[in-house]
């Protein structure tokens, strides 16, 4: 059987910015050959057990040729599967994705292609910079900026190029960081003014975005001062050189150019991770938590079939919720099964879990989202004397809240449904940047997240010093100060949101 192969644009940086058919198919394949300027946050989206495999360029460097990436599309398809070539950018602007598509033709393999944000157009933007204006520029031109080094004469059209800007056109380079003198001294021989408005934009769309703006003869230096390198887009045109109100969006979110360092577990960093984000901060994701499922859930299992002789089934965390589902499934039950008892659920992110997972409206969510907070308020809403209670949770969960409820009467029945860990290691990079300096913020979820970065750091944990620390609530505060870690800040209400509120107020 032959498989199929899709090229995909992935967009110029931003994970957010490929397209729905685009992720669609990245998440139903079988395998993604992926390149180098590929954010490696859209390789997550692929599904388990997936083959990834690196087939980028960097610093000139090939994981792999041009022809072995084309000859490897041919023979995964030829085991049947379903590919995604995901390329940078646009697959056919300046990604040689027609070649690719030729290649492929050519040995028999059907495929398509689902086009993707150009960096020529979205890097601009992000920068304050529309590369079309009604009173300033009319035309654009895409340009290749990577020409071989040795090469005598370009073979791109200078005249044309400052013709064009000089009558109202915008022109973006790609690829031209290593040949911005000879464009720049090539424009300006052919007679475009030296004062031309220019800009360069780095790692465009990303939390890692800089660019710099000046003359045309100026930008080198520029450049250089500000330490900017590849990979890069220079525009140069009156438009590099507007200044109007609401351009520069994307730098002006107000935790842009902070780096924050998420210690959540793998399973839910992203939702934190998404909000710090779209807010403009870099996010270093360190789980310090692995979550595993408990070995025997024959005690767990019985308990479900029977739910219906507990009056109250209460769940603390999304993971509770995610693994009451899958065992469910397993005992062939649905939401139907859950009809005579009473929900009671912890926080927004366990609420919204349990009404996207399983369909379910919690009967009660109270106000204060720690565990000691549900019973406190289930307690004074409702009488628990008598009342049987089935609590699902962590293997390592705080004991107060079986205790109150306890005292209030109720008989409660506490499994657990998942086994919390500590991870092996921080991921690469994580303290390489805390080493030299680059990380401002760090977050901590819960308890353990403190007690097991300090653990993994080890002798190392001095490098905390100096680095902001936000805490979703007052038991981890409590722990963070037990372990000599100050806390820069508290979330008034301890869910995600209120951790990033708390962030962002202390910018």
């Amino acid at each position: 059987m032959t498989g199929f192969v899709s090229l995909i644009g992935a967009g110029p940086g931003d994970p957010g910015l490929i397209t729905v058919i685009g992720l669609e198919r990245l998440r139903a394949a079988d395998a993604v050959v992926f390149d180098a300027l590929v954010n490696p946050r859209l390789l997550a989206e692929a599904k388990p057990g997936a083959r990834l495999i690196d087939a980028g360029k960097r610093g000139g460097d090939h994981n792999l040729t041009q022809e072995q990436t084309n000859q490897l599309l041919v023979d995964l398809a030829g085991e049947g599967l379903r590919v995604v070539r995901l390329k940078g950018g646009d697959p056919y602007l300046f990604g040689r994705g027609a070649e690719e598509v030729a290649y492929l033709a050519r040995h028999g393999v059907k495929c398509d292609v689902v086009p993707g944000i150009t960096s020529g157009i979205a890097a601009p933007m992000y920068a304050g910079i529309p590369v079309t204006h009604r009173k300033v520029a009319s035309t654009v031109t895409f340009v290749t900026g990577h020409e071989e080094p040795g090469k005598a004469e370009s073979g791109v059209d200078y005249e044309s190029l400052a013709g064009l800007v000089k009558v109202g056109g915008t022109v973006c380079f790609y690829m031209g960081i290593g040949q911005l003198p000879r464009i720049v001294a090539s424009l300006v021989g052919y007679g475009l003014d030296a004062g031309t408005p220019t800009a360069v934009v780095q790692w465009g769309t990303r939390t890692t975005q800089r660019s710099v703006k000046g003359r045309l003869d100026a930008i080198e230096k520029l450049i250089e001062a500000e330490g900017i390198g590849a990979p890069a887009i220079i525009v140069v045109g009156e438009v590099a050189g507007l200044d109007e109100p609401g351009l520069d969006f994307f730098t002006a979110r107000p935790l842009f150019g902070n780096r924050v360092l998420v210690t959540r577990t793998r399973q839910q960093a992203s939702e934190l991770s998404r909000q710090l984000e779209a807010l403009g901060a870099e996010v270093l994701e360190a789980p310090t938590i692995e979550v595993v499922p408990t070995e025997d859930y024959s005690a767990v299992d019985e308990a479900v079939k029977g739910v219906g002789r507990f009056d109250w089934l209460v769940l603390t965390s999304s993971n509770a919720v995610e693994l009451l589902g899958e065992r469910m499934a397993v005992l062939g039950l649905d939401a139907r099964h859950l009809a005579g008892v009473k929900i009671a659920s912890v926080g927004e992110a366990t609420t919204a879990s349990l009404l996207s997972g399983l369909g379910i409206r919690a009967d009660f969510v109270p106000k204060r989202t720690m565990g000691d907070g549900l019973a406190a308020e289930l307690i004074e809403r409702h009488d628990l004397s008598g009342r049987s209670v089935l609590l699902l949770r962590a293997d390592i969960a705080r004991p107060g809240l079986p205790k109150m409820l306890g005292k209030a009467g109720a008989a409660v029945t506490e499994l657990a449904m998942y086994e919390t860990r500590m991870a092996a290691a921080l991921p690469d990079g994580v303290l390489d940047a805390l080493k030299q300096g680059e990380v401002d913020w760090v977050t901590f979820t819960s308890s353990s997240t403190v007690s097991n970065l300090v653990a993994l750091l080890g002798d190392q944990r001095g490098f905390l010093e100096g680095v902001k620390t936000a805490s979703i609530g007052p038991v981890t505060s409590e722990t963070m100060r037990g372990l000599g870690i100050a806390v820069t800040v508290q979330a008034e209400q301890s869910h995600v949101r209120g951790l990033v509120e708390a962030v962002v107020g202390k910018i």
